[in-house]
């Protein structure tokens, strides 16, 4: 199935280093909203997180309102709601008005929680956490729809449950479900026909696994009545470009110890293993990351599309390795270089050009004839009046 044009984002956790002040690290992640509405990029999802240290947003639908007031283009997400922490039916009612607020700039994408450490300190089991998830989403779903419902699970209630608002977005708020290395993400957007988020890295054995997901989501949507759409299939990865691979390698000393640390000793998975002698080096070198100049990321792009088949978004990962300069000009090279390569933005300029260069030599003299042709007629107008 055929994507239109691929639309970029980033997926925004965030990841603070502990030794920052959080009020100022906050703003920072407004400014880069800020910097990539500019830049016009697509879409940015933000992340909810409630331990750890290092991922500090805590209510996304409150960060994105606040969000939403300082942009004008860029579409915000919940990356992701957590269902399994929060009743449905307030939840809904929550992100419905968010739906109003952003005048449909808002989208949401939830999730069964990716730290295990949220879900204990509110008694929730980590094998629970996905069957938590699909009721929930059965639930808000059938809200966003304006149904009524009611249902009773081990751990909430709905009786007569119905929004006092309908969607703002129509049919309602466009949706996505995290899918990382379990299929639950990919099995619960496709019985509800609703878009993925494929979180987890790009290195080869990576991209295999999110194909065999997007093919199983194809198989339960069409079972479940849905058509599948790879617009609606995004795909998170690793990336940071500068001028020169030199000064890319060089960039993401600033930060990339700290981000390797806490996946190998907080997140639930780590991205780089603990025995590797640089980071940076293996990420570049599994192809986990794409580290290195605009062209190099075209090329690895390029690489994910072909090797999943194509998708809608691409997704960078917000991650922090270089410092907040440095951050910026990546976006900008990523915004000025990368994107229009697979948008096409810049092929009608390009077909403009090469049609006048290869018309050059002839209108050429056809515009010096005409200049020649008027300052004969000149020069006959002023021999025959004698002035």
């Amino acid at each position: 199935m055929s994507v239109s044009q691929l639309r970029s984002g980033i997926f925004l956790a965030p990841f603070h280093a502990k030794s920052e002040n959080p009020t100022l690290a906050l703003e920072r992640d407004f400014e880069l909203l800020q910097h990539l509405d500019k830049l016009n990029y697509h879409e940015a999802w933000i992340g909810e997180h409630h331990s750890g240290g290092v991922e500090i947003i805590a209510a996304p639908e409150m960060f994105i309102a606040a969000a939403a007031e300082r942009t004008r283009h860029i579409r915000l997400g919940t990356g992701v709601s957590s269902l399994p922490y929060h009743n449905p039916f307030m939840l809904a009612s929550r992100i419905v008005q968010l739906d109003h607020m952003t005048r449909g700039r808002a989208m949401f994408g939830v999730g069964p929680g990716a730290l295990v450490y949220d879900a204990y300190k509110i008694g929730v089991a980590a094998a629970d956490q996905r069957r938590m998830m699909n009721e929930s989403l059965d639930v808000i779903v059938a809200l966003f729809k304006g149904e009524t419902v009611n249902k009773d699970t081990d751990w909430f209630k709905v009786r007569d449950a119905r929004l006092q608002l309908n969607c703002y977005t129509r049919p309602m708020i466009e949706m996505a479900v995290a899918s990382s290395k379990s299929p639950a993400g990919a099995l619960a957007a496709a019985r509800h026909g609703i878009g993925m988020l494929s979180i987890g890295g790009a290195t080869p054995t990576s991209i295999a696994h999110h194909t065999a997901n997007w093919g199983l989501y194809e198989e339960e949507a069409r079972r479940a009545g849905h058509v599948p759409d790879r617009n609606k299939w995004r795909v998170v990865t690793l990336m940071h470009v500068a001028e020169t691979r030199e000064q890319a390698r060089k960039n993401v000393r600033f930060g990339l110890k700290a981000f390797c640390d806490y996946f190998r000793e907080i997140a639930t998975f780590p991205i780089v293993p603990p025995d590797v002698s640089d980071d940076c080096d293996w990420l570049i070198e599994t192809g986990a990351a794409c580290i290195g100049t605009p062209d190099d990321a075209i090329e690895y792009i390029d690489k994910l599309l072909q090797g999943s088949g194509g998708f809608g978004v691409i997704m960078e990962l917000a991650h922090n390795w270089a410092d907040w300069d440095a951050t910026r000009r990546h976006y900008e090279l990523m915004a000025r270089y990368v994107h229009p390569h697979f948008q096409k933005s810049f092929a009608p300029r390009v077909e403009a050009y090469t049609h006048a260069a290869a018309h050059f030599q002839e209108f050429t003299k056809e515009s010096a004839a005409a200049v020649a042709s008027e300052i004969e007629k000149q020069a006959a107008r002023k021999a025959k009046t004698g002035t």
